[in-house]
């Protein structure tokens, strides 16, 4: 009997030892129900990045706000084709019509919504048209505008991710490229207008600028013909009292911060005025720096692009008083007669830079 219970204890025992020696499914564990509210929160794309305060408070869209701009340049253009002919609308044109082919090729390209209706390429191929000589051939154009999407807004991501201004850096681009024909301006339509007939000339006649007059010749332009625009110059610079039109109604409504063309045409005003005190028969006046080249359509226009310019007060005043104070150190000391382009693009280099020293402390933020 004892025996018995002995062999069956043993039994029991080996078949305990055989089964704990058998590995045994883990069950698993029950899967989380799925909420359907979880897909409105679940990002799509890249994850969203949001810099610190403070943020634009404004009712306004893009598509509104580069249209506008767009409408502010109109009395620019058709300064453009007064003084410069036919020639200028077709440039204009050429230079729309690239830059927004060359947008939507991308995008498809990208595989991305099609952007068009923003008006940021239009916008873009109407200012590079405008820095251009009259002169210039229309293939260098659509180079310009290609290049000004290409490589100036879309390599960095599109609208908003661009550091430098598109139609500057396009502009940069056809001025190394095409150095001579960049650099040859001629003379408006009216320029040699017959005193006693009123008659013009049918030929076109080649002549500086009045900063190259200055800077190579030390002649100094009258004010009226500079307020006006009948002088050489790109097609839309020529013209103070185009800009200044364009530019007034750019800041009534509220789509340019105002500090940026104060601070700008102001310390140019400051700085020119410095020197013109020092010796006015060398340096120009204040009033014909802000007057002559580009610096009133860069200043309303090309500075304030909400993208490449600082996003507090503070960094837009020292953004717009150093672009004021490099473009008259080029005009007065540097090799070119005119320093606008590369004075904002500068600047824009630096915008992230000024954005990150300049931004407002949070409450509690302990000081490095």
């Amino acid at each position: 009997m004892s025996e018995r219970m002995e062999k069956n204890e043993k039994t029991t025992s080996d078949q305990s030892a055989e089964i704990s020696k058998t590995p045994q499914k883990e069950t698993p564990a029950p899967k989380p129900k799925k909420d359907p509210r979880d897909r409105l929160y679940k990002p799509k794309g890249r994850p969203l990045t949001m810099s610190s305060s403070p943020y634009s408070q404004t009712k306004d869209n893009v598509p509104k706000i580069m249209w506008c701009v767009s409408l502010a340049l109109t009395p620019a253009v058709i300064g453009a084709v007064v003084f410069f002919g036919w020639k200028a609308v077709f440039m204009i044109s050429t230079s729309i019509l690239a830059a927004m082919v060359t947008e939507l090729v991308i995008t498809r390209i990208r595989r991305q919504p099609d952007t068009l209706d923003d008006g940021s390429a239009f916008l873009t191929g109407l200012l590079l048209a405008l820095t251009l000589p009259p002169t210039f051939p229309v293939s260098g154009c659509v180079l310009g505008s290609v290049f000004a999407i290409a490589i100036g807004k879309q390599i960095f991501g599109g609208l908003g991710c661009n550091i430098f201004n598109p139609a500057l850096l396009g502009r940069a681009f056809l001025q190394a490229s095409f150095p001579v024909k960049m650099t040859t301006w001629v003379l408006p339509r009216y320029a040699d207008m017959n005193a006693y007939t009123g008659a013009t000339s049918l030929d076109t006649i080649t002549g500086a600028t009045p900063l190259g007059l200055l800077k190579y010749e030390k002649i100094f332009t009258h004010i009226k013909p500079l307020f006006i625009g009948n002088v050489g110059g790109s097609l839309g610079e020529t013209s103070a009292l185009a800009l200044l039109a364009g530019g007034i109604f750019l800041l009534i409504l509220r789509h340019a911060d105002w500090r940026i063309p104060v601070g700008f045409l102001g310390s140019v005003a400051v700085f020119g005025g410095i020197f013109w005190m020092v010796d006015p028969a060398i340096y120009p006046s204040p009033l014909f720096h802000l007057l002559s080249g580009g610096l009133l359509l860069g200043a309303f226009f090309m500075a304030t692009d909400m993208v490449t310019s600082p996003i507090t007060i503070k960094g837009t005043w020292i953004y717009s008083i150093g672009a004021g104070l490099i473009l008259v150190i080029i005009r007065l000391f540097g090799g070119l007669p005119e320093g606008v382009m590369y004075s904002i693009l500068l600047m824009n280099g630096l915008t992230p830079l000024i954005n990150r020293f300049t931004r407002p402390k949070f409450f509690g933020e302990a000081r490095a």
